[in-house]
């Protein structure tokens, strides 16, 4: 992390004032990926590169009807976790990668992810790079990690606070701004925000809570969000928040990993 220690960061009073506006619009945000499992949460993301969270969703709701661990997953054939998820962008790969890490995980440690892991364990997987390994820490074990992708990435540079060519460098430049206890939930913030206001294309500067903050608002804004305000804590966002529902759906399943820590 030394190159990102070394370059000049945004001002930090900046930086907390737009945490803290990001915080309350999207209070309680979480993954929309659904699991109910550690093991159900790394497949996920793991078919989430490039492919949204909602096809994945719809992937993995087939998929885990038939494979819901690693020792089932790992008694398939790479042909047939293809054809389970062969909507998938890149599911030729992505299905290799499963195979091969379910047989690890089986063999390893049983139907699911040990209760304590390391990024270099997750990282040593099959399929799984550093991105992938941010999310499972951060939340299936709650640790302090921040993974970036594409909507952190987009909205981080917008902000300027930060301008590294790919996502660790960025990450680092992050982490370096971003306080430790914030890191998890920057990441949501950062992911929702993307979606909802600060997409790719016709960002929605005019309705942006952080838009006076922003060094980019005023060259990159038009329009108004793609989705219309909800109910809920922040524009676009109904009630209940993405996430809430599945968050309880979770909880039951991973409470019971946890107490056998």
């Amino acid at each position: 992390m030394s190159g990102a220690s070394e370059r000049p960061g945004p001002a930090r009073a900046r930086v907390r004032r737009v945490l803290a506006a990001l915080g309350e619009t999207y209070r309680g945000a979480s993954t929309a990926l659904v699991y109910r499992t550690r093991w159900q949460l790394l497949v996920a993301t793991i078919l989430s590169a490039q492919c949204t969270d909602e096809r994945v969703n719809r992937i993995t709701a087939r998929l885990f009807r038939v494979a819901p661990d690693a020792p089932s997953l790992a008694a398939l054939s790479e042909e047939e976790i293809a054809a389970l998820i062969r909507e998938c962008g890149l599911f030729r790969s992505k299905a290799r990668h499963l195979a091969a890490t379910s047989r690890i995980v089986a063999a390893r440690w049983g139907a699911d992810l040990p209760p304590a892991l390391t990024r270099e364990d997750l990282m040593a997987l099959p399929g799984v790079g550093r991105k992938t390994a941010n999310v499972v820490l951060a939340n299936a074990y709650g640790a302090d990690a921040l993974a970036v992708d594409t909507h952190v990435f987009r909205v981080a540079h917008r902000l300027g606070w930060s301008d590294a060519p790919d996502a660790r460098r960025t990450e680092e430049d992050l982490l370096r701004i971003i306080p430790r206890s914030q890191w998890k939930d920057a990441h949501h913030w950062l992911i929702w925000h993307g979606r909802r206001v600060c997409r790719a294309r016709r960002p929605a500067c005019g309705t942006c809570v952080v838009a006076r903050w922003c060094p980019s608002a005023d060259r990159v804004g038009e329009g108004q969000p793609h989705d219309a305000p909800g109910r809920g804590q922040g524009p676009g966002i109904p009630e209940p928040h993405p996430g809430d529902a599945r968050r309880a759906g979770r909880a039951g399943a991973l409470r019971v990993a946890r107490s056998d820590a």
